[in-house]
């Protein structure tokens, strides 16, 4: 049976980064958190919208039956054109209150291992190559590949839809090849999913908006 890689024992032989390693990571490539649309910019999203080429179509051929003195045939196709983008910027609406969610399910705080020593840290200080020691209950902050671990399940619904957990099997200092969420027997681990059942030791590999829920949006 394996050990518990939470365990000190199994955590004297891993130093994780260094404190100044960390810092230069989190300069260079930023904070671990999901990139929020400010107002004016879920503005411009959805006037990018009347851009469509449905849209401009509907539109055209709505102003095309006016000059022509069709009236009755202008207003059908400008309601189908006030229809068409009506529903385009509601789907827009609903997939950044998705994203607003799934920042909001990010853990605030999460274990890893920096100089050999075990720290609780913000999850935003997160970097890539960090080392995170995960349990059953933990909400992930960020990509990263399962490097040790026993009987390790993972509800990946965030990104799949499906509500059955995967199977999670440890790649020890080997190279992985990608791999999409859902499938069982990968070490492929998600920002954002929720570890069910089992503990491990990943290493990142992804965070904020490089992780696979940051590149949704």
């Amino acid at each position: 049976m394996m050990t518990d890689p939470s365990s000190q024992s199994s955590l004297d032989a891993i130093s994780g980064l260094s404190q100044a390693e960390a810092a230069r990571r989190l300069a260079i490539e930023g904070g671990n958190e999901l990139p929020t649309a400010d107002r004016l910019t879920a503005l411009l999203r959805h006037l990018a919208v009347v851009r469509e080429p449905m849209f401009l179509l509907l539109l055209g051929a709505g102003l095309l039956y006016a000059l022509i003195g069709e009236p009755t045939d202008a207003l059908v196709l400008a309601a189908f054109a006030t229809l068409s983008i009506s529903i385009a910027v509601v789907q827009r609406g609903r997939s950044d209150r998705v994203l607003a969610s799934l920042r909001d399910l990010s853990s605030p705080r999460a274990l890893v291992v920096r100089e050999g020593v075990r720290l609780r840290i913000a999850s935003r200080e997160i970097v890539r190559g960090d080392v995170l020691l995960i349990n059953e209950g933990d909400r992930l902050p960020a990509d990263a590949i399962l490097r040790d671990g026993e009987e390790v399940l993972v509800d990946e619904s965030l990104l799949t839809g499906e509500s059955v957990p995967v199977r999670k099997l440890p790649a020890p200092g080997v190279e992985v090849a990608p791999a999409s969420p859902g499938g069982d027997d990968h070490p492929h681990l998600y920002s954002g999913t929720l570890v069910v059942r089992g503990h491990g030791l990943a290493v990142t590999t992804a965070t904020g908006a490089r992780s696979a829920v940051g590149r949704i949006g």
